[in-house]
């Protein structure tokens, strides 16, 4: 039963049930009682106005005849145990002594009586159980039909106070339903109660950065395409020249420009890959404890063969024992780009250093180089995806920067940039919270 609507109604109905249940038994067992204590006073009003005439005329007293119907039996007894006056003939009932009430079985049937002395006979007023249960059954019934009646009005209430209750949110299903799944426009909450709303505010939430994720991702692939039109045009450009060499030298360039290309290519194709996996929704890798000072000799032993190939010095400055808790490889990969960018951007005999240190509450990654740096007015602009400085030389896609900060973003701190070394240059700083 997955259904709301029917599970309340099947909870509600069955509330108003049990209620009715349990009011149609207090009745009919209150009615019973009271019906009950009413016949005993009867029993005992006759047996006292018998009494109050002190001791009786029999004489004056005609004997009953034989009814076995008859409500209310009357019996007169003589100091000597004689029955002196039978209201009805056709049920004797034996003397009881004890004055009050008392219960008796006769003959098959039970009697309720009560008994009165009055001088020196004794007054007995007795009544079937049967006829007593009857009449209290009879007028504990007619109390029920009013409350049984009802229930069935009752049940359509509570459907209908049910539906009118529900109709916001079956009005928000609607609404959902009915949109396409290009519309993101909030939904309107005017008019819906207040505990639908936080509902409705929540979806609205939803839609709006499931908004900004598509515009996002909208962003990505147009600047994507853009970015990779020009080293594939450029690849085909070096696949005609290769086709047209007429030697064997012309032709063996033009394969060394097609090889480059396609290591620009590829390597592009891996940047905007790794964007991809570090997008929020993307990253589900879990955290675990990362030694940031390993981390550092690792990747400059990594990329070591490429800065002697520029040539550039890669030296490792201010290593110290640094723990956070992250995800390795993603860190491995922001550490790789600041440290790519600084070897391809430095000069040839340049030097660039990788430094990683606890700083209080903070552990901290920094990159170094002295190569031309970047403008302060820039170093803001640099973050966003596929952007160059203008001016700059050198291949590259503009994403080395935009992957860094996406990797410290996820792992709940910052990257700055300064002043590289000797006042000139550029310095990469990662700031992440320490274990």
């Amino acid at each position: 039963m997955s259904s709301l609507r029917t599970r309340l109604l099947v909870a509600l109905l069955g509330a108003v049930l049990a209620a009715g249940v349990i009011a149609s038994a207090a009745t009919y067992y209150g009615a019973r009682a009271e019906v009950g204590a009413m016949l005993d006073e009867e029993l005992r009003q006759v047996a006292l106005s018998l009494r109050d005439h002190a001791v009786l005329d029999l004489g004056r007293l005609a004997p009953g005849g034989r009814e076995p119907a008859q409500r209310v039996v009357v019996q007169i007894w003589d100091p000597r145990g004689v029955a002196v006056y039978l209201s009805n003939a056709a049920t004797p009932l034996p003397l009881s002594r004890a004055p009050g009430f008392s219960d008796l079985t006769h003959e098959g049937r039970q009697w309720r009586m009560f008994t009165a002395r009055s001088g020196p006979q004794t007054i007995q007023v007795a009544q079937a159980t049967s006829v007593r249960t009857e009449l209290a059954a009879g007028a504990a019934l007619r109390l029920l039909v009013p409350i049984l009646a009802v229930l069935p009005l009752l049940a359509v209430l509570v459907w209908f106070i049910l539906d009118r209750g529900l109709a916001p949110l079956a009005r928000v299903a609607r609404a959902v339903g009915a949109r396409s799944p290009a519309s993101l426009d909030p939904l309107p909450a005017a008019g819906l109660p207040g505990e639908v709303r936080p509902l409705v505010e929540a979806l609205n939430g939803l839609l709006a950065r499931l908004g900004e994720a598509l515009t996002v991702q909208r962003r990505f692939a147009a600047d994507a395409a853009h970015e990779l039109r020009t080293p594939l045009t450029a690849l085909a450009l070096q696949i005609q020249l290769a086709e047209r060499a007429g030697t064997d030298a012309d032709r063996a360039a033009a394969l060394t420009k097609l090889k480059d290309g396609v290591k620009r290519a590829s390597r592009l194709v891996q940047q905007l890959l790794a964007l991809a996996r570090l997008e929020p929704e993307a990253s589900e890798t879990p955290f675990a404890p990362v030694a940031l000072d390993a981390l550092a000799r690792s990747v400059a032993a990594e990329l070591a063969p490429i800065a002697a190939a520029r040539p550039v010095t890669l030296a490792l400055g201010r290593v110290e024992p640094a723990t956070t808790t992250g995800n390795e490889d993603a860190l491995r990969l922001l550490l790789t780009n600041l440290v790519d960018n600084a070897i391809r951007y430095a000069p040839a005999g340049g030097r660039v250093e990788v430094r990683a240190f606890a700083h209080g509450a903070d552990a901290v990654l920094e990159v170094a180089d002295d190569g031309p740096g970047i403008p302060a007015d820039e170093r803001v602009r640099v973050f966003d995806r596929f952007y160059r400085v203008p001016g700059t030389e050198g291949p590259g896609s503009g994403l080395g920067l935009a992957i860094a900060r996406q990797v410290a973003d996820l792992h709940h701190g910052r990257i700055e940039l300064a002043d590289g070394l000797g006042g000139r240059g550029l310095t990469a700083r990662v700031v992440i919270p320490a274990t």
